[in-house]
């Protein structure tokens, strides 16, 4: 008898969560995808780049906001380059004007005697990566994403 009952209870809670949920074929209007790309190491910068362009391409509407600290901010400094000499620059500006966001760790900046003068005009800084990583997931449900 007790099988039974827990059987039934199961079957009413899946009946009650599946009428309750939203359709996946039915998103949320707008922009609803919103993803953070942790990147720690430059040399993961052209990597999260390809992702974050062919993530672009599929949803369009997507939000997109990259944040470094540490040695991760490298590529989003004046004049950097990849292993093969490629300036980041041109790469991050075209991302820009597709809506994806660059924030940049001040307590790196300061940690590392960097000037924000070095950092690319189209970067944030904010006052902690790592902080803003975890608002960005708690307080305004983006996913996470670490390339």
């Amino acid at each position: 008898m007790d099988m039974k009952r827990t059987a039934q209870g199961c079957l009413l809670t899946l009946v009650l969560a599946a009428a309750v949920a939203p359709a996946w074929s039915d998103p949320p209007t707008g922009s609803w995808e919103k993803i953070v790309f942790h990147v720690d190491e430059s040399a993961n910068a052209r990597w999260a780049i390809l992702l974050a362009n062919a993530y672009m391409d599929d949803s369009p509407k997507a939000k997109i906001v990259f944040v470094t600290y540490g040695p991760g901010i490298d590529f989003l400094l004046e004049d950097a380059e990849d292993r093969s000499g490629n300036p980041y620059d041109p790469a991050v500006r075209n991302l820009t004007e597709r809506g994806v966001e660059f924030r940049l760790c001040a307590d790196t900046l300061g940690a590392r005697s960097i000037a924000r003068e070095d950092v690319l005009d189209t970067v944030l800084v904010v006052p902690s990566g790592i902080s803003e990583i975890a608002r960005l997931q708690l307080k305004e449900s983006y996913a996470y994403l670490k390339p």
